[in-house]
């Protein structure tokens, strides 16, 4: 919860676009359009707890009791046992959570937190093991400050992390909420990170809910903190609150998967203050998000449209599907709004929200949505069951602030768009595996899915990859369109020097690379693939003749290229489209200066007083980055900082091929004019450009990549 909403401060002084995200405001085509942008933004790897591998599915009291009587023992027994008889547990839902108000306002004499006794005579530990015997799990609340966010003030979590998380895992606690109030100034990385550590110290698998409400952009930092993170200011049951937040948190899918996910507050679905058809929509925009379901109204006297709501599991589906890769908006203009979801299954949930007060039709086509070249499709409305067939248009009339959801699938393989594709974040036609299924951007670890950890060759880890053990084979359609595999092979460093394996890829029904004999002692083996023409990609991976022990065999950072590049010639960077784009303050702009936080609202690009026709105009830290297709040789370009921030701001200017460093400026200051990089681009299949600060804050660093000239072969 946050005791109170903060104004909004001007980017020039210092504030940066996460307070604007706080309590949900902001246009929609400013956001969506974002959303597009931030495709680029870097993986990184998920807390290790090999927790919330899909987003959590609980019960949080705070939306329908906040701290009045009626939160009790009582009460919170009761939402167990509905999970049970009214099959909520069956859907999905496992997290059964206390909010704030648990406690007594004053610790004992041991420092200790003390349960209230009126509200839990019987004590936590003793209500934590009555929801463990219906099969669910428990959680609870604490704040990372000297006291709890309600007005009565109760003890917070600042200086007693280790004690409080030893307390939790004595009482069988399985889920923590560590919200932001009464946080003494003192950093967010150092407050969520000691909770975090000792959380793991006690043992115990605890789910960290990270609960900062945006303030300090934790999807940049919190992945190997915590497994959610909050992205705006508290909801309320209102339509304007609602839709106000999904639009804050839609521009971030990039930073969200396994372990690791973007959370927009509970649901509210059943508390009154919205209409049932709004609930749909809060319902299908939250699973197309992939957030935390986290239920908010008292299902002790929910009716049954509220249950159907949130029984409806080919909505959780969406939630829950083990890709885990969070929708983004594909078009959104006047209200209305199209987003799309890859699913696990090669299929894709697309939602259609109209958002305005008529009766409006929504489309959108498969080819849009990243699964064109199918030669029909059947579309499941996920609302009204009714399942239709489709050339590759998907629209409805949609109601007045309602959605209608389908899952799109092709009734044939389909081919890869152009662009890079991570292997581990693609649908395989066939998996089979030696151990413990094929696991996605992890190591193979035990025989549960998702209990591996962040992929690690000989040291290094990785973001990407498929996890294995041997005997495996995992098969991809590619369907002709795809130029290259780049895979770095190894052992995973869970198995020691243990295991050894061979790695084989086979392009259509030929062997087209080798690794030989990898042992758990080698370093990673780079392969690099031609698969031009290629229909079908097969990754195998044998033991080496000494059995299977050990043989936890990874494909790590596995990136498809597929389809052409730019075509021939010269190309003006601002007129080709990128790949994706992330920006420190508001979009990146072509042809355009930054500007202020709003789509097209910057200048003509000037540096040292010359003005440029062509270009990019960004904010540090920003990143954008371009698919070649091996086709491009260079990359010429004028840098500086635009003269609209007059002799302020500090930056540094990268270009990267394929992820390695091919120019860089000095730190290019206000007043410091033009500078001018050239960057050798030949073979690669990816254009990088990178603006940090140069180590003094973002303010006043509008950075612009000035006639920026691509020439391609």
């Amino acid at each position: 919860m946050t005791p109170s909403t903060p104004g909004i401060r001007h980017a020039l002084t210092a504030v940066t676009a996460s307070l604007a995200m706080l309590f949900g405001g902001g246009a929609l085509a400013a956001t969506a359009a974002a959303g597009l942008q931030l495709a680029a933004a870097p993986p990184a790897a998920a807390a290790d707890n090999t927790l919330a591998r899909t987003p959590a599915m609980g019960f949080n009291n705070w939306n329908s009791t906040h701290c009045r009587a009626e939160f009790n023992e009582s009460m919170v027994k009761g939402i167990a046992d509905i999970f049970v008889s009214q099959g909520l547990k069956d859907a999905g839902y496992q997290y059964v959570n206390l909010d704030d108000c648990w406690a007594l306002p004053n610790r004992d004499a041991s420092g200790n937190l003390v349960p209230d006794p009126v509200r839990f005579p019987n004590g936590i530990k003793a209500l934590a093991d009555y929801v463990h015997s219906k099969g669910l799990k428990f959680g609870i609340y604490s704040s990372a400050g000297t006291k709890t966010c309600d007005n009565l003030g109760f003890p917070g979590g600042l200086g007693h992390e280790q004690q409080d998380a030893d307390l939790w895992a004595s009482w069988g606690v399985d889920y923590l909420k560590y919200d932001n109030c009464n946080n003494q100034f003192v950093d967010a990385r150092q407050r969520y990170r000691a909770m975090g550590d000792a959380l793991k110290a006690t043992g115990r698998p605890i789910l960290y809910s990270i609960c900062e409400w945006g303030q300090n952009q934790p999807w940049n930092w919190a992945q190997d903190v915590g497994n959610s993170w909050r992205t705006t200011g508290d909801i309320t049951d209102t339509w304007s609150s609602m839709i106000g937040i999904a639009h804050a948190n839609q521009p971030l899918a990039p930073y969200a998967g396994p372990g690791a996910w973007n959370d927009p507050d509970m649901l509210e679905v059943g508390n009154g203050g919205m209409t049932d058809t709004e609930y749909r929509t809060h319902f299908s925009l939250w699973a197309q998000m992939s957030a935390p379901l986290l239920i908010g109204s008292d299902l002790r006297t929910a009716s049954a449209a509220t249950l159907a709501i949130l029984k409806n599991t080919d909505v959780i589906a969406v939630d829950q599907d083990p890709l885990g890769v969070q929708g983004t908006v594909l078009s959104s203009s006047g209200g209305l709004v199209v987003m799309s979801k890859p699913l696990a299954d090669g299929s894709r949930a697309i939602t259609l929200t109209n958002e305005t007060g008529q009766t409006q039709t929504v489309a959108t086509t498969a080819e849009a949505a990243g699964i064109g070249g199918a030669p029909s499709y059947t579309l499941k409305d996920l609302w009204s069951k009714q399942t239709t067939t489709s050339t590759g248009t998907v629209g409805a009339t949609v109601p007045p602030h309602g959605t209608v959801m389908y899952r799109v699938t092709p009734n044939a393989p389909i081919a890869l768009p152009a662009g890079l594709h991570q292997l581990g974040d693609l649908a395989w036609t066939s998996a089979t595996n030696g151990w413990g299924p094929v696991e996605r951007n992890r190591s193979n670890g035990e025989s549960g899915s998702g209990d591996g950890h962040a992929l690690t060759v000989g040291g290094t880890a990785y973001a990407k990859g498929l996890g294995t053990h041997a005997a495996s084979e995992v098969r991809y359609h590619l369907g002709g369109t795809c130029r290259n595999l780049t895979v770095d092979v190894g052992v995973d460093d869970e198995s020691g020097n243990n295991g050894s394996v061979v790695f084989r890829v086979y392009r259509d029904q030929s062997l087209a690379a080798d690794s030989g004999v990898l042992r758990g002692s080698d370093p990673a083996r780079r392969l690099s693939v031609d698969l031009t023409g290629a229909n079908d990609l097969r990754l195998v991976v044998t033991d080496a003749g000494d059995g299977k022990d050990h043989d936890h065999a990874d494909w790590a950072g596995a990136r498809l290229a597929c389809g052409d590049g730019p075509s021939a010639g010269r190309h003006d960077l601002g007129d080709l489209p990128w790949a994706g784009a992330v920006n420190g303050w508001g979009p990146v702009e072509r042809d355009l200066s930054n500007g202020e936080q709003a789509a097209g609202d910057g200048r003509t690009l000037t540096i040292g007083g010359t003005p440029y026709a062509k270009g990019l105009g960004t904010h540090a830290a920003s990143t954008v980055t371009y698919y070649l297709g091996g086709t491009c040789t260079g990359l010429s370009t004028d840098v500086g900082v635009d003269d609209e921030s007059g002799s302020h701001g500090s930056v540094v200017f990268r270009v990267f091929a394929d992820g390695t460093k091919v120019a860089e400026s000095s730190t290019v200051t206000g007043s410091a004019g033009t500078v001018h990089l050239d960057a050798p681009l030949t073979g690669a299949y990816e254009l990088t450009l990178q603006v940090t600060d140069a180590g003094d804050g973002k303010d006043y660093d509008h950075a612009d990549w000035a006639a920026p000239t691509l020439t391609c072969a």
